[in-house]
């Protein structure tokens, strides 16, 4: 027979149970050291924000910088009233030039207005003999110190540009207004012109350029489109995250007394919803067999912003209508093959119910994880913007035309005339390049941004961790009570709280670096993936998928670990390491045991989570695609309305994997209490069983012999 462990000390009679401190009542400080690292980790953490956002200029994001560093449009300037940048020449703007610099190599000054007229420098200064008005039209876009010469110096020196288009801004700077005439591409109602240069040009090759800048401002023009839908919609994203809220407190207090009933409710209704999604794709893919433009690919138009451009292909509907139809039939596949062990499943989460009834502050306990969660991401996201904006304006020399051997070389703009970098060089010009600097701190801008990386990613686990541990904490409280509720303790969910933070901080530690590390190393993986896409061949590429997949599998497997770990941790109060080793060996005793509880009852309880995004999405679609207007008017000025609509079902998804993550926490713990139980006691009066009569007869009998009941 084998050995059992020492029974708890019970005071009093043997019905009762002492406060619950767990089967060891004595606890110190464990994994003391990692906590120590942890905190000087924390603190460093903190100095690094304060030195960013020190170094940081955010502003060098939201506004465009001219060719001396200055900012168009900053307040207390000379530029506070020209918010535009304008460029010299845009023909310089190519990709190829802008590739190494991610900056145009041509002089660039800020305006109050882009110019509306077609006008070359040597137009401007032959029509200014007779009228005056033509230059000071055209000095607007020339350099400050620029005079009307009656020779081209100015041109020469570079203090104008040599010509001037029809232009309008997009995104604060001046790009060519092209337009469609008559099937063709036109510039102010022509498709040739002059550039100043005595060189003709056409609407195609100043296109060519000016992609040369836009395609580094799309991301940016996809990123204030979306700011502007979220500006918009912020409201009905609340409301819809809302009610995500209020249908997880709902099923939470349903799944108490109908169960049974709500499993099938969740169930039906996922599958209502997907067989409406799949109804849906096979009605817009009817329709469109007879539109010969809905024949095009996928592939053929390439990746879109503009989701709107995938619904007229048929080719779209029609894998959305494959993917929801696999999703469907493998639901209806695992109910069939875990239908004995949903039962069980269900009634694990009766018995949990009762322990959320007796303790309902755990339900309140996710909104304080939210809460740090997003405290983390947001610090996270300040210091790595502050410390891409952290440095000085680097200035280089920058040739119009030809080639110079003192191109890209760094320089300074005061002493720039003076030098004879203008005379070996005809037109050069000291130009500002990037933000940088050559200090210790800026030569280490990449390591911080690692270093911000991975400690984001440890507190994102270690907030995670300390909500199990405490929840575990609160319910084996539930668990340990001999009499139910009375022996419950007094406020078991703060004093689980305060017990983890106070002993358990650096096992909490311990385990969230471990994530956090594989998680490191995952993102590594990725990002060397990407660098290397065009390089790599099969074999390299067969290795990496191999590598991703193994990665991907240890995560899992590190996060189940951790997560029974931390149950260990607040039953017992050892350290991280013999807490794991003490799960570990707990559930191979009795791994059947462990795939009923884990992944049958994860199941049921993602019905749920799907149940309650699929419920306000569909809301949200019906809103955001305005088919609700005769109900209520959602916002009718999106650019993207899948943006907002994207963000409720993730938004959603989250809130009720938030509260339902109490359930499932909670049917973990008492599971583990159970087979502790049954190592510890006998069911003696000495040596009593803590479990109720229902969970011993539902984990003691087969599952099939529990079927057929």
């Amino acid at each position: 027979m084998a050995r059992k462990r020492k029974p708890p000390s019970i005071q009093g009679d043997s019905k009762s149970y002492p406060d619950f401190q767990g089967p060891t009542a004595n606890r110190s400080c464990t994994d003391v050291l990692c906590c120590m690292i942890f905190l000087l980790f924390v603190t460093g953490y903190v100095l690094l924000g304060l030195v960013a956002w020190t170094h940081g200029d955010p502003r060098r994001v939201a506004y465009p910088t001219d060719s001396q560093g200055h900012f168009c449009g900053q307040k207390g300037t000379s530029n506070e009233n020209k918010t535009i940048l304008f460029y010299f020449n845009l023909f310089r703007c190519t990709g190829s030039s802008m590739m190494p610099r991610l900056q145009c190599p041509t002089t660039q000054i800020c305006v109050s207005r882009c110019p509306e007229k077609f006008l070359t420098y040597f137009e401007m200064q032959f029509f200014n003999e007779r009228d005056k008005s033509h230059w000071e039209y055209y000095r607007q876009f020339c350099k400050a110190m620029a005079r009307p010469a009656t020779t081209f110096s100015d041109l020469s020196r570079g203090d104008c540009p040599p010509a001037v288009y029809p232009s309008r801004p997009i995104l604060q700077r001046c790009l060519p207004h092209i337009s469609p005439i008559k099937g063709n591409l036109t510039i102010g109602n022509g498709m040739q012109f002059e550039d100043g240069s005595e060189r003709s040009r056409n609407v195609i090759e100043l296109t060519e350029a000016a992609n040369g800048i836009t395609k580094f401002l799309d991301a940016r023009t996809f990123g204030m489109k979306v700011f502007e839908d979220y500006m918009t919609s912020w409201k009905w994203i609340l409301i819809g995250l809302t009610i995500a809220m209020v249908l997880s407190w709902i099923f939470l207090i349903l799944l108490r007394f109908i169960a049974g009933f709500l499993f099938w409710v969740f169930t039906f209704g996922v599958l209502g919803i997907l067989g409406y999604g799949i109804w849906y794709c096979y009605l817009e893919y009817n329709g469109l067999q007879q539109k010969p433009q809905s024949a095009f690919m996928i592939y053929d138009i390439g990746i879109q912003t503009n989701i709107r451009v995938v619904f007229p292909l048929k080719q779209a509907w029609f894998l959305m209508m494959i993917i929801l139809s696999i999703i469907e039939a493998v639901i209806i596949i695992v109910l069939i093959f875990f239908r004995r062990r949903i039962l069980v499943a269900i009634t694990l989460l009766k018995e949990g119910s009762k322990a959320i009834g007796y303790i309902p502050s755990t339900l309140v306990y996710p909104i304080l994880t939210f809460f740090l969660l997003s405290i983390c991401i947001s610090y996270w996201a300040v210091t790595a913007i502050f410390l891409a904006t952290s440095g000085v304006p680097i200035f280089k020399v920058m040739v119009p035309e030809g080639k110079c051997r003192y191109e890209d070389e760094i320089c300074d703009p005061e002493i720039f005339p003076k030098t004879n970098i203008p005379k070996l060089c005809p037109g050069a010009s000291c130009n500002f390049a990037f933000y940088g600097g050559r200090s210790v701190y800026h030569s280490y801008i990449m390591t911080f941004q690692i270093y911000n990386l991975f400690a984001f990613l440890w507190l994102i686990n270690f907030v995670l961790a300390l909500g199990q541990c405490t929840l575990a904490g609160a319910f084996a409280s539930y668990y340990w009570a001999m009499r139910k509720p009375e022996d419950i303790p007094k406020y078991p969910l703060f004093i689980s709280f305060g017990r983890a933070v106070r002993y358990h901080t650096g096992s909490l530690a311990f385990g969230s670096l471990i994530l956090a590390s594989v998680q490191m190393f995952k993102v590594i993986v990725e990002y060397l993936d990407r660098r290397l896409k065009k390089k790599e061949n099969r074999v390299s590429r067969f290795l990496q998928g191999c590598l991703r997949c193994c990665f991907w599998c240890l995560e899992k497997l590190v996060k189940f670990l951790n997560r029974n770990a931390y149950i260990m941790i607040s039953l017992y109060g050892k350290n991280f390491c013999d807490s794991t080793k003490d799960a570990f060996y707990l559930l191979m005793r009795n791994i059947l045991k462990v795939a009923v509880t884990d992944e049958v009852t994860h199941f049921v309880l993602l019905l749920g989570k799907i149940l309650v995004s699929g419920i306000v999405g569909v809301l949200a679609f019906l809103l955001f695609t305005e088919r609700l207007q005769r109900i209520i008017e959602g916002p009718t000025t999106l650019n993207y309305y899948w943006v907002p609509l994207l963000t409720v079902v993730i938004g959603s998804y989250l809130v009720a994997h938030g509260f339902f993550s109490v359930y499932s926490m909670c049917v973990e713990t008492i599971f583990i209490c159970f087979l502790e139980d049954l190592d510890r006691n006998e069911g003696s009066r000495a040596r009593p069983l803590f479990t109720t009569p229902t969970l011993m007869n539902l984990l003691l009998e087969p599952p099939d012999k529990h079927a057929k009941h």
